[in-house]
């Protein structure tokens, strides 16, 4: 007789997590995806709009996604734009005409389209993990904020920065990078606000100086996403008396603390729609690993939170649910598919994760741009 698949337990229902839940359920093995949010309707909690995705399109095509996804992708804006703060363009890349690049979508339909391929009954909203109990067999105990528990062979924690199934594996804990990302937006740019859309461009804006930096993104709806980001204390706004609520004071930070920037670039704190959001940057130590532990593991920013530069957290993730899915499909053994999922996830990881650091430390050095621009040119074309 064949052995009865493992009892699967998915903590999280981000992108990772629901690729993963998809995969797992196209392969005929059962699991359950628990998800603190009360609903798909619940507003979202990771303050990124768009995703732009590059590694993560190769996992949606392995998972029978790729027709659902690009009736609802556009194609990314690839050039990149290096600006000192004098507005003076140090760097240029544009893509070569036949060059394809990634995608992007909204992070709410990316959920929305990945929650409708998975079968009724898959995910239990409002299940909060508080803890889990080893059994010493491979098998935990998840015990969950309403009381009720469930004991599963194999518990998998997509459940993002703050994990509560990390703790089981690891000691790491995320810490705050030093750079806080202030970010705000603009809506039909090039109809509403078109010297800030052509000062854009096609694709990304960097503006750096002295450890300050001006971030613009083009998006294929019109949007224009803008991120104020400076290095100081992750509690700079209450050490400035404001509260992100007051969108005009906060405003007058912003632009105090750019003073002396060219007026073209501070149009992007003075002139946006709506307000402000507060984003510091947490990250987890590099390289993070842990002891293979049976029954156990992580995918996505659980098992490698990084800053979002020169990273793609959600592209990782999705990669990370795909082979995860896949090597438990494929291996009668839970745990040798865990392990061998890890052996290629952890180095890859690490690797993203060092670029990323390299590449903050670099923005937002002293000395920036300086080298930023170094590293731009030394992997251009």
């Amino acid at each position: 007789m064949n052995p009865a698949p493992p009892r699967i337990a998915l903590i999280g229902a981000g992108p990772g997590g629901l690729l993963c839940a998809r995969v797992l359920r196209r392969n005929g093995l059962p699991v359950t995806v628990f998800e603190q949010d009360p609903s798909v309707a619940a507003p979202d909690r990771h303050g990124v709009p768009e995703l732009w995705l590059t590694t993560g399109q190769e996992a949606l095509r392995a998972a029978g996604l790729q027709e659902e996804f690009a009736a609802l992708a556009r194609p990314a804006g690839q050039e990149l734009r290096l600006l000192d703060h004098t507005a003076t363009e140090l760097f240029r890349q544009a893509p070569a005409p036949a060059e394809t690049g990634g995608s992007e979508i909204g992070r709410g339909a990316l959920r929305r389209l990945l929650l409708a391929s998975l079968p009724p009954g898959t995910l239990r909203w409002g299940s909060y993990l508080r803890t889990l109990h080893p059994l010493g067999d491979s098998r935990h105990t998840a015990e969950f904020d309403d009381g009720h528990t469930e004991t599963f062979d194999v518990v998998i924690g997509a459940d993002g920065a703050w994990s509560r199934v990390r703790p089981v594996l690891s000691d790491a804990t995320p810490h705050y990078c030093g750079v806080t990302f202030v970010e705000a937006g603009f809506e039909d740019a090039d109809a509403r606000h078109p010297r800030l859309a052509r000062l854009v461009g096609a694709g990304t804006l960097l503006a750096l100086s002295a450890g300050k930096g001006l971030i613009a993104r083009r998006h294929g709806n019109g949007r224009l996403h803008v991120q104020a980001a400076f290095r100081g204390s992750q509690d700079w706004a209450l050490e400035a008396g404001v509260t992100m609520a007051d969108t005009e004071a906060v405003r007058e930070v912003l632009l105090d603390a750019f003073a002396g920037w060219d007026d073209r670039l501070l149009a992007l704190l003075r002139d946006h729609d709506g307000g402000f959001r507060n984003r510091p940057l947490f990250a987890l130590p590099v390289p993070h690993t842990w002891t293979a532990t049976p029954g156990l593991t992580l995918l996505g920013d659980a098992a490698h939170l990084m800053a979002p530069f020169a990273a793609e957290g959600a592209g990782l993730a999705l990669l990370d649910g795909g082979e995860l899915a896949r090597a438990l499909a494929g291996d009668r053994d839970a745990d040798a598919a865990l392990a061998a999922y890890e052996a290629a996830m952890l180095p890859r990881a690490a690797r993203a994760a060092e670029a990323a650091a390299d590449a903050l430390a670099e923005a937002f050095a002293p000395d920036a741009p300086h080298g930023t621009l170094r590293r731009l040119r030394a992997d251009g074309p």
